[in-house]
């Protein structure tokens, strides 16, 4: 099989890049410090801290908590979502796309930046979705680990896909439906974060980096070498590379995959496991070769065009970041319609632009070069086939399995 080896941005793409360094999501890589955070406390107690919050057992399946909608009588939505994650205008006093909807709709939007962790995010809606109560905001985004758990436990709406044309029409393949939600009935991706491997090429004396199996092996980059403290990243990379779907494995391959990243560790070929406090190391040097995020080193390559970036040929992992609309929410058909809303291609071209995480919404591609061909022609932002076809989710896990696993990875990094 032939490698996906990409080429070097160029002056043009470096140049459009910086723009969006200045003005969008990437300038200071917010969400990918904030997803960082949130895997690193996953692994190192998130279970016990989940499990701290009081969480019942897991219920039948979600979308049973319906109230009454008030989308008709009230004409608004409150919409809950990451910092720094929907697009400003240049003078960084309205949100246009969200402005638009308003104006067309007559729906007013109240958008609160008041996720920080997916964690943290949870303790705050925790005691009323668990008594039963309106958490007083009809759409959140949350990553897929825990979009998959309040999908379980029964805790958001089941969506009425006859008020979400565009978002079922437009819904790339990559994401259209993951095990933890089949079919999207309570989700719709806002977001996509692929972990590939980023090397520094002057670190490595001009060699490429293109698998695990170099990271973990190759003793030119011993001591210099990183993983993520996310699991799913950093094990499902290491499945992947063993020849194992991350959407299928057994609790034997898994136990392999810790097996063999325990090996490197206690060979020191792995220098440490990281959030995106890779990226100074990497940029310096100092660390050759690691998993990254890609939105991180897509900022990188803006300033150091020595950064480069790999798509094994055994795959890569992608998560998401979630829209669902929590039990009883007071305005669903307007959450349901603002959903809709950001997969008409326009609207979400702009949002890409901001961003530049993977957009999920297919056909984007040519509405993105309209307002920048440089970003809309980058593989980051919109995966072309090639790229999309090597994408792997990690397997929704029980509650049995997460603790387990989670306690074997924090035994891995130290943890």
């Amino acid at each position: 099989m032939q490698q996906y080896e990409p080429e070097p941005l160029s002056p043009a793409q470096l140049a459009a890049m910086r723009r969006s360094l200045s003005n969008g999501r990437g300038a200071l890589s917010r969400r990918s410090l904030l997803r960082a955070g949130t895997g690193g406390a996953l692994a190192v107690g998130g279970v016990g801290a989940l499990s701290a919050c009081g969480i019942p057992p897991a219920a039948s399946s979600g979308g049973t908590e319906n109230s009454t909608d008030y989308s008709k009588k009230e004409k608004t939505v409150n919409f809950s979502n990451w910092t720094e994650y929907m697009d400003v205008s240049d003078d960084g006093k309205s949100r246009p796309t969200l402005e638009a909807f308003e104006k067309r709709t007559g729906i007013k939007v109240k958008y609160t930046e008041d996720i920080n962790d997916n964690i943290e995010f949870f303790g705050k809606i925790k005691p009323q979705l668990a008594a039963g109560q309106d958490t007083g905001r009809d759409l959140i985004c949350v990553t897929d680990w825990l979009a998959a758990r309040l999908i379980r436990f029964g805790w958001v709406q089941k969506l009425d896909q006859s008020n979400l044309p565009h978002a079922f029409a437009n819904l790339s393949t990559q994401f259209r439906s993951p095990d933890w939600d089949p079919g999207r009935a309570h989700s719709y991706p806002w977001q996509g974060i692929p972990a590939v491997i980023a090397y520094n090429i002057k670190a490595t004396d001009g060699k490429k980096v293109t698998s695990v199996s170099q990271l973990l092996d190759d003793s030119s980059l011993k001591g210099r070498v990183s993983f993520l403290t996310e699991m799913r990243d950093t094990v499902g990379l290491t499945l992947l590379d063993m020849g194992k779907d991350p959407g299928k494995f057994t609790d034997d391959d898994y136990d392999a995959a810790i097996a063999r990243l325990q090996k490197a560790v206690d060979k020191k070929q792995i220098r440490r496991f990281t959030g995106n406090d890779y990226i100074n190391d990497l940029d310096k040097g100092n660390i050759a070769a690691c998993v990254a995020w890609a939105g991180d080193v897509a900022a990188m390559q803006a300033d150091n065009p020595d950064i480069r970036y790999h798509i094994p040929d055994s795959g890569y992992m992608i998560s998401s970041d979630n829209l669902l609309i929590p039990n009883k929410a007071r305005h669903k058909t307007n959450a349901e319609r603002l959903i809709d809303y950001y997969y008409e291609l326009p609207v979400a071209a702009e949002v890409a632009a901001w961003i530049n995480y993977v957009c999920p919404v297919e056909g984007v591609r040519d509405e993105l070069v309209k307002i920048d061909p440089e970003l809309g022609n980058n593989v980051l932002i919109v995966p072309d086939k090639a790229m999309a076809s090597k994408s792997h989710a990690f397997r929704s896990l029980s509650n049995k399995e997460e603790t387990a696993y989670e306690e074997k990875f924090a035994k891995l990094i130290g943890a």
